[in-house]
């Protein structure tokens, strides 16, 4: 690896991690592959001696950085802060010049570069899959082995018409305040009823909204496979288009923890070279929210929701996804969203990563994600609640898959949609 600027320099993080192994026991790979070279301190030895010359960059070496989850556990008990996340977001961006990129992934971020054929492929997806999957309580289920999914895995079903093919560009409910959404592929083309209930929320608020029609993916998933140019065609497109609009908005309501984060935070890293885009990345950032710390912080809804008899509350436990809790500190909101509506049960350890782990993991080490959401769903099992909750799409995929392989039985449901349809139909 050539030595680049500071973010890049493998080095000197490896100078400022003392190895103290505070990292290791809440590192989402480690746990299931008890081994030091997948450990955080081991990941940054590896990345230094890569940039030194000392290990080849082969395909051992690319599978190593390939199997962190990139959850940030370890950034967050690090006494140094060493950003080992994403250290090896930018190796994987070495690797995949080095040895390219899956035909499949490429085809998929040429989709999010381009809408309208994403479209199409939705619209395609949502006639064909039920041919190799049915119908699933958190989704489709496949019915037999294909390529990438073995049978009775469960996805994400494809919704007949997008969220946003379904509405218009403004909607007034009335008030004198106007946010913009940001939606999310997920949201957008497979869990449209988390659109659907923040909308709805926001009607019943009199917040009057505009949703940006030709918004595109937020880069999170190339970004996380390594695909830099992908990446920062994405970032560059979408802050030029919010510049548009941005003056003329409260804020950026993003029903997603993965897709917030990247805007807040990660928009200005891709761009760490160009200082002008990192400026304007910044000044996005300041105007997005996550949609439970927005609702919860900056309108009246907590005083609107209605308090639910405690012999009409459902039991739910939460999941907290890395991208929210970790990267954005937002945990208590979507609690205090939900507590008036339903008996938080607790996990052992809620904060647990998932598993999802972005496309690599999905695709190419599956077990691995697999064997993450065993032990989260045993903690969901032992809450005995009957729903799951998390504000991410992709703890979403993940956890339904994990439960449905578990043989556990839980719904899982957006905390947006569980908001939602309590303001429809309050349980008297």
């Amino acid at each position: 690896m050539k030595t680049k600027p500071e973010i890049f320099d493998f080095n000197k993080y490896a100078e400022d991690c003392v190895k103290c192994a505070k990292c290791v026991p809440t590192c989402t790979i480690h746990k299931i592959n008890p081994d030091e070279t997948t450990s955080p301190r081991g990941f940054i030895h590896l990345l230094s001696c890569a940039q030194n010359g000392e290990l080849p960059l082969d395909r051992t070496a690319k599978k190593i950085f390939e199997s962190c989850f990139l959850c940030a556990h370890c950034v967050s008990q690090c006494p140094s802060k060493v950003p080992t996340d994403t250290l090896i977001e930018f190796a994987r961006a070495e690797i995949a010049k080095k040895f390219g990129i899956a035909w499949y992934k490429r085809a998929a971020f040429f989709l999010l570069r381009h809408r309208g054929l994403l479209n199409i492929a939705a619209k395609a997806g949502f006639i064909v899959l039920p041919c190799g999957f049915s119908r699933h309580r958190n989704g489709m289920k496949a019915r037999f082995s294909m390529p990438f999914i073995r049978k009775n895995r469960v996805i994400p079903s494809v919704a007949a018409k997008s969220f946003l093919k379904t509405y218009p560009e403004r909607m007034d409910f009335g008030g004198d305040r106007t946010v913009a959404v940001f939606v999310g592929c997920m949201a957008n083309y497979a869990y449209t009823g988390v659109g659907d209930s923040l909308l709805y929320i926001l009607r019943c608020l009199g917040i009057n909204v505009f949703i940006p029609k030709d918004q595109l993916c937020c880069g999170a998933p190339s970004y996380f496979t390594g695909d830099l140019k992908t990446t920062k065609k994405l970032v560059k497109y979408n802050i030029e288009y919010f510049e548009l609009f941005i003056d003329a908005v409260e804020a950026v309501i993003i029903p997603e923890a993965t897709c917030s984060a990247m805007i807040i935070h990660d928009w200005a890293k891709v761009l760490a070279n160009e200082p002008l885009w990192v400026e304007r990345a910044e000044r996005i950032a300041a105007k997005c929210f996550i949609a439970s710390q927005f609702l919860a912080r900056n309108t009246n809804l907590l005083e609107i929701l209605p308090e639910i008899p405690a012999e009409k509350r459902e039991t739910l436990t939460y999941h907290d996804p890395c991208h929210a809790r970790l990267a954005q500190g937002v945990f208590k909101e979507p609690r205090a969203l939900l507590k008036n509506l339903c008996d938080l049960s607790e996990m052992e350890n809620s904060s647990t990563c998932c598993g999802f782990g972005g496309i690599t993991i999905q695709t190419d080490r599956h077990a691995l994600a697999r064997a993450a959401g065993i032990e989260k769903a045993r903690m969901i099992a032992a809450t005995n609640a009957r729903l799951v909750s998390a504000e991410c799409s992709a703890c979403r995929v993940q956890l339904s898959d994990a439960l449905e392989r578990q043989g556990l039985a839980q719904k899982f449901l957006h905390p947006l949609e569980i908001v939602a349809e309590y303001l429809r139909n309050p349980v008297s």
